[in-house]
């Protein structure tokens, strides 16, 4: 038989609880987490654009920056931190925090900067992308 001694000091309670609490709900985020995350995207190509879907969840449309260099794109954002704090009140256990998000790709085109266009809708940022020098198609007469 194994004896474990006891103490009745808050600081090991606290240990004690944290421990538990991690256990069933993995660790505590901290402000040091914030790590960059790539979001995740699609790419569809019709002849005259492409159309890019990037997944950026809790940002507002004022904290995303889009920028097109050629056939380079490159997307960053980020979520700002609300506090929700009340007075006496002490954070037990947070998964939301302030996140980052950036992914630069090259597409197979040159992008047509000025026609270019973006969309942030249910955390989904929709680039329009058209390709510089596409026209509309015309027909060739046939001789």
């Amino acid at each position: 038989m194994f004896l474990v001694p006891m103490s009745r000091d808050s600081r090991q309670l606290s240990r004690l609880f944290d421990d538990t609490f991690e256990r069933f709900f993995g660790p505590v985020a901290t402000a040091e987490d914030n790590a960059l995350r790539s979001p995740a995207l699609d790419v569809a190509e019709s002849d005259r654009a492409y159309t890019v879907k990037l997944e950026i969840p809790g940002v507002s449309k004022e904290d995303v920056k889009v920028s097109v260099e050629g056939r380079q794109v490159t997307v960053q954002a980020q979520t700002q931190r609300q506090e929700e704090k009340k007075d006496g009140d002490r954070v037990v256990y947070r998964e939301r925090s302030l996140q980052s998000y950036a992914r630069t790709f090259t597409l197979p085109a040159e992008v047509d900067q000025a026609e270019a266009g973006a969309k942030l809708e249910h955390g989904v940022l929709t680039l329009t992308l058209p390709k510089r020098g596409a026209r509309a198609a015309s027909q060739i007469a046939i001789n």
